[in-house]
């Protein structure tokens, strides 16, 4: 699935391929202008913003040019990604927001996770006393978490931005009632989505123009979420928890808008006006490890990102890997990943209803115990038995292995900085690819099935499942935006969508940069191998197809392939001052680096 399409439509071939969706075409007045040149990396001065958009790119350093901070340009990124990117963020959705303060030199950290409604339980997903199909779960109102994408804007902006959130929602309402140009990423993951939408009519409406999947080359244009946007800018974010939005989300998620002629079954979900007004976006410290005397921070739970990267980091911190060759790297990194995810199952859920170990988790003795696993000569054998930090012991297991939940891969990433020296890297997402498929009537978005992310049923009834459903719970995560200081500097930050791939995505892009010296557009290109306490490592093609894949598989590896694995984004500060972003050069089409003045050009 490539981009470049979208980046070489001539402004002619625009306008006379424009699609209305959901509103008559408008005078050539409105039609938008030609998307924005599209490259993987940008370095200058002035603040940068990478996203595997151009249009949201754009829209960042749109109001970077204007005054704005990097937490400005952060959320008015996201708002365009909810239009250029729908099916994989958006105001139906949630994320994890980490932000660097260049003023006081700290890092802080918002959880904007989706939570449970507060009647849920453990049977959340359980029917006839049986865990639901997974797909059935997914398309339905029980996989909907209330949104939490919104309350990490307000919380944001009201913390550390600069502009008000009608002031950075602009660009997004504008790229909403103007339209974007259709991409071949758009229109296949429209087409693998198509059987579902249709199902829908008000996802049919705005997705499927004239019941057909949009050409490449067209102008999609979502009016309804132009007028949601602006009426979230004039009125405040309470709209979508308080307001009558709320009350079109509660009404969709209760009783989903299905066709009655299609047939599909969809369950009504029970998110109340209660469970909306209820909604906090938490903001909380974040986790931070030292590796190769740098500090890396992360999220902490509920999302596990931080943990297990920071684990993973700790267990690599003994391995000179810049020496290493490329066969000894890889099998390190695959078994300080498998070690980490063991610890992750067993240990890490919402902290509001587990005792996550997280101080323990992050000990460098605690990695230490666990690292004596890892041999030269030998593969551990996964599902991998947890260890216990709160009580360490070198080489010794703490129970029986749990295993990885399932966890929808198309997240969107992006990351922001200022000419302050100011920093964000976000996350978002809403879960599946076009998330639960629901359609918010007349209001333009899709709404998540975060929900999906928990354990639907205990693997082992004797072993403790730290991510059941339960009331207002949070389901555990794996997104790993991460941002990196040198004695309180920024160094770089990244992130990346995938599901559970985003840790091992984040874990390799640090290791190449810091480790193996790549430049960082280069550590985000190599190709990746993801190893989550499962029988078998995935690799993409290009390590499938190299001379370390038999070398590895003589170790004892065991390898299956995956075409793709994550999208990363990130930016750097150079030593001189400047900024440099980096984006995919392949992944999802490639990605989108902007800087506000290109170098050379103070």
């Amino acid at each position: 699935m490539r981009r470049s399409i979208r980046r070489n439509v001539s402004l002619a071939a625009i306008l006379a391929a424009v699609v209305s969706v959901g509103a008559a075409a408008p005078s050539s007045s409105a039609h938008p202008s030609a998307p924005p040149p599209k490259s993987p990396v940008a370095v200058g001065y002035g603040g940068a913003v990478s996203s595997v958009d151009a249009d949201a790119t754009a829209a960042g350093i749109e109001v970077l040019r204007k005054g704005g901070n990097a937490v400005d340009a952060a959320v008015a990124t996201a708002a365009a990604l909810g239009v250029t990117e729908p099916y994989s963020a958006g105001l139906g959705g949630g994320g994890y927001f980490v932000y660097y303060d260049a003023r006081s030199h700290t890092v802080r950290t918002i959880d904007g996770r989706e939570t449970a409604p507060l009647s849920a339980d453990a049977s959340l997903f359980l029917e006839n006393g049986k865990p639901l199909a997974f797909a059935d779960a997914v398309t339905s109102g029980l996989g909907v978490g209330t949104p939490g994408t919104p309350a990490t804007w307000d919380t944001a902006l009201n913390a550390w931005g600069s502009k008000s959130l009608r002031q950075v929602l602009q660009p997004a309402e504008r790229i909403a009632r103007d339209g974007f140009v259709v991409d071949e990423t758009f229109r296949s993951q429209t087409a693998g989505n198509e059987e579902r939408f249709r199902d829908f009519p008000a996802t049919r409406e705005l997705f499927l123009p004239g019941g057909k999947l949009p050409e490449v080359g067209s102008v999609l244009r979502n009016p309804d979420l132009a007028r949601t946007y602006e009426e979230v800018g004039r009125k405040g974010v309470d709209e979508l928890y308080r307001g009558e939005l709320a009350e079109d989300v509660v009404r969709t998620v209760r009783n989903p808008p299905v066709d009655p002629a299609s047939g599909r079954v969809v369950r009504p979900g029970d998110l109340t006006a209660k469970d909306l007004s209820s909604y906090r976006a938490l903001r909380q410290a974040p986790t931070k490890v030292n590796y190769r005397g740098l500090d890396v921070y992360g999220m902490a739970p509920s999302s596990s990102g931080g943990t297990t990267v920071g684990e993973a980091l700790n267990i690599l911190e003994s391995t000179d890997l810049s020496r290493a060759s490329e066969t000894q790297y890889l099998h390190r990194y695959i078994e300080a990943s498998r070690i980490a995810f063991a610890d992750r199952g067993r240990w890490v859920g919402d902290p509001a209803f587990e005792d996550v170990p997280t101080t323990g988790l992050l000990s460098q003795r605690f990695a230490d115990a666990r690292e004596c696993l890892i041999k030269d000569d030998a593969v551990l054998t996964s599902p991998l038995a947890p260890g216990d930090p709160r009580h360490p012991g070198a080489c010794r297991p703490a129970g029986k292995a749990a295993p990885t939940t399932y966890e929808g891969e198309n997240t969107t990433h992006l990351t922001t900085a200022d000419k302050w020296g100011n920093v964000v890297a976000y996350t978002l997402t809403i879960e599946q690819t076009g998330g639960s498929g629901i359609t918010v009537p007349g209001r333009g978005f899709l709404l998540n099935n975060e929900l999906t992310d928990f354990s639907f049923a205990p693997a082992d009834p004797a072993v403790h499942d730290p991510n059941l459903p339960g009331p207002g719970k949070r389901p555990r995560s794996s997104i790993s935006p991460t941002i990196v200081l040198r004695h309180g500097e920024p160094v770089l930050a990244l992130g990346s969508p995938g599901g559970a791939t985003i840790i091992t995505t984040v874990l390799q892009t640090l290791t190449g940069k810091l480790d193996r010296g790549l430049p960082l557009a280069d550590a985000i290109a190599a190709p990746r191998a993801s190893q989550r306490n499962a029988p078998a490592t995935e690799l993409e093609p290009a390590l499938w197809n190299s001379p370390s894949r038999a070398k590895l598989e003589s170790l004892g590896h065991v390898f299956k392939l995956n075409p793709e694995i994550g999208a990363a984004t990130g930016v750097q500060r150079l030593p001189d001052g400047r900024w440099l972003a980096a984006a995919e050069k392949e992944r999802r089409g490639g990605g989108s680096a902007m800087v506000v003045r290109p170098s050379g050009r103070r």
